[in-house]
């Protein structure tokens, strides 16, 4: 039956109520009633719950979304548009955090707690936490001392870190404030020679590892980015030069490289031959960062790649709508402990990381969470968000009756 005015109406007001409701930017967007000029009902982001008193410091963070909230209240709209964004709708970004849900924990008891081991081994070295600092970009966009401020939370802490390609801080400044070699994170740009460039100088400078990110192969679709830099009055020409290659220009990996016919990375041709060429430039291990199912897994070890990270770039690769937690069993199966697998996306709590390991990953990557501590209290709120991370995955460990990381396994967990 055909539709009249009304109808259609009602039913634009709904899905347009049912995108904001979804929407990273409701902070900013529900003023006086009303949201891009258009008068609505009361909303609440359950993505950013309200403090019941002023995160004023670090200690004052009960979980991290307190200092989400901060983190917020201190950013720039397009600055914060970009650290909270997806794709499109954002529907991967939310399923990421709903398929968290879709997984139980089978607890055991009796079971003698007193002394944990949270420790993981990842090529041949051993870190006291599977808990792992993803690469994150331009992290001076979120405080002043950018990725020197969590180096040196990393160092203080005792946490890997993984260094974006588009890192704002020197590969060997961050290595330097870390205090121990960081693996380095890739994007292949249009050029081989720059490609080539950026593998050598993370090698010479003392990565051990290299994350190939395999799943951003456009920069389409941010339309949260896109709203919030229209809503943005700052001048960002003052910091973003709109000149060929400008996107690198404050990028210190392209330092000395001319990139004045560069295009965005994602716009390199991610094949198996161009994995094939990184390994074959560099004694580094390879990883991929971005394998989200059994037939790519199978190919990877075909390729003789030396480790996986499950990843889906936190929602902002692709609108698939599956969660890397959903995807993470397949891939697990097809590589039968050969290789390491390493999980990202969508991680907010202890009991996030403690699913992951017992659906078989080696250790876990957060992103957010950490820039979030960055952006609210610099060094020391990226520690206190690790603080709280390890804190809660040590309680559900002691909950669960698995008093080492060793001791997590699949029999830990059942799925709806």
């Amino acid at each position: 039956m055909a539709m009249d005015s009304s109808d259609i109406q009602r039913s634009s007001r709904r899905k347009f109520l049912e995108f904001v409701a979804g929407s990273p930017l409701i902070p900013y967007l529900a003023v006086s009633g009303t949201i891009f000029g258009r008068q609505t009902m009361a909303l609440s982001a359950e993505t950013l719950p309200a403090s019941p008193y002023e995160v004023s410091s670090p200690a004052k963070a009960f979980d991290v979304f307190d200092l989400e909230e901060v983190a917020h209240k201190n950013l720039p709209i397009a600055h914060w548009a970009y650290l909270a964004g997806g794709v499109e709708a954002d529907a991967t970004l939310r399923a990421n955090r709903e398929g968290f849900a879709k997984f139980q924990i089978r607890s055991r008891r009796l079971i003698d707690i007193n002394k944990l081991d949270t420790s993981v081994e990842l090529f041949g070295k051993t870190w006291p936490t599977p808990i792992v600092l993803c690469p994150v970009s331009s992290q001076r966009c979120f405080h002043p001392d950018g990725e020197i401020a969590t180096a040196r939370a990393a160092r203080a802490r005792n946490h890997l870190q993984m260094l974006s390609t588009v890192t704002t801080a020197a590969v060997e400044d961050v290595i330097e404030a870390q205090g121990t070699p960081v693996w380095h994170q890739l994007y292949p740009t249009t050029q081989w020679e720059i490609t080539k460039a950026l593998v050598k100088r993370a090698e010479a400078a003392g990565c051990p590892v290299l994350a190939i990110t395999v799943d951003n192969v456009t920069n389409a679709g941010r339309e949260t980015l896109a709203r919030g830099r229209a809503m943005d009055s700052r001048d960002c020409k003052s910091c973003h030069s709109t000149a060929p290659g400008g996107y690198y220009a404050r990028k210190s990996m392209f330092d000395n490289l001319d990139i004045s016919n560069l295009q965005f990375v994602s716009t390199a041709p991610y094949t198996w031959d161009l994995v094939r060429k990184v390994q074959d430039l560099t004694s580094m291990k390879v990883i991929l960062k971005g394998i989200v199912t059994a037939e790519d897994a199978n190919l990877a070890l075909r390729h003789k790649v030396d480790g996986i990270v499950v990843s889906n770039h936190g929602g902002r690769g692709d609108e698939s709508g599956r969660s890397t937690i959903e995807a993470l069993p397949e891939v697990v199966k097809a590589v039968d402990g050969k290789i390491p697998i390493l999980v990202d996306s969508g991680f907010r709590r202890g009991t996030d990381i403690f699913k992951a390991l017992a659906l078989g990953a080696n250790a876990v990557c957060v992103g957010r969470p950490y820039i979030w501590g960055l952006a609210a209290f610099g060094q020391a709120g990226v520690e206190r968000s690790l603080e709280i991370l390890r804190a809660e995955l040590e309680a559900a460990m002691k909950t669960s009756g698995t008093p080492s990381i060793k001791s997590i396994n699949r029999s830990f967990i059942q799925r709806t």
